[in-house]
Formats: C-alpha cells, structure tokens, sequence
C-alpha cells in the first residue's frame, strides 16, 4: 500500500476525533527532522469522546497493515494508507496530515 510515511508529530486522529501520537518514535528514520513509525509499535490516544456516549474512549491503537518493500531495523514503517484498530472500540485511526516527501510501498 503505498502513500507518504508517517512521522511523530503527524496529525493521526480516532474516528471520533481523539489525537493519536506515537509511544516508541524510531530515530534511525528521520521525516522532516522528526522520527518515523513502525508498525508493531503502539500508538495513545488523548481526548477520545467516545461517541456515542454509550461507547467507552479510544486509549490505544495498534496498526495491522505497513510498507511492505521498506522497512527499518527490519520492521515495516506506517503510511498514510497503513490501517489502525483503536482499543476498546475497534474502530481506526485516521492519518490526516504527514509530511509530503517521502514516498513507500
């Protein structure tokens, strides 16, 4: 799935809105000056309002889907087309704005 790699300080949010960040940045991959992502590394997420009410808030997210030709210290990087589940609820994060330089497959 190709796209533009996704760095710390990318704008990723929940489906309801909540800011997702990076809790393990990789350093060996810079983007802009800012470290890249892995795929196996999870992702918080802060000020989920988990709507409905009746649903609990996005805390975690873990991506499933990464490059599949380019990789660091042997994992896969994220793209803006990677896909994310958020934890409890199941649903995925949104990967809005990255930086515009580097491409992936």
């Amino acid at each position: 799935m190709p796209g533009f790699l996704i760095q710390q300080g990318a704008t990723v949010i929940c489906i309801h809105g909540g800011q997702a960040m990076p809790l393990v940045p990789n350093p060996a991959v810079t983007l802009e000056g800012m470290p890249s992502c892995l795929l196996p590394d999870p992702w918080s997420v802060a000020g989920c309002p988990g709507i409905p009410p009746t649903i609990p808030p996005c805390v975690m997210a873990s991506w499933v889907v990464g490059t599949v030709r380019v990789t660091s210290y042997g994992q896969p990087l994220l793209v803006q087309s990677s896909q994310a589940i958020c934890t409890p609820t199941g649903t995925p994060l949104l990967p809005i704005v990255t930086q515009a330089r580097v491409n992936a497959t």
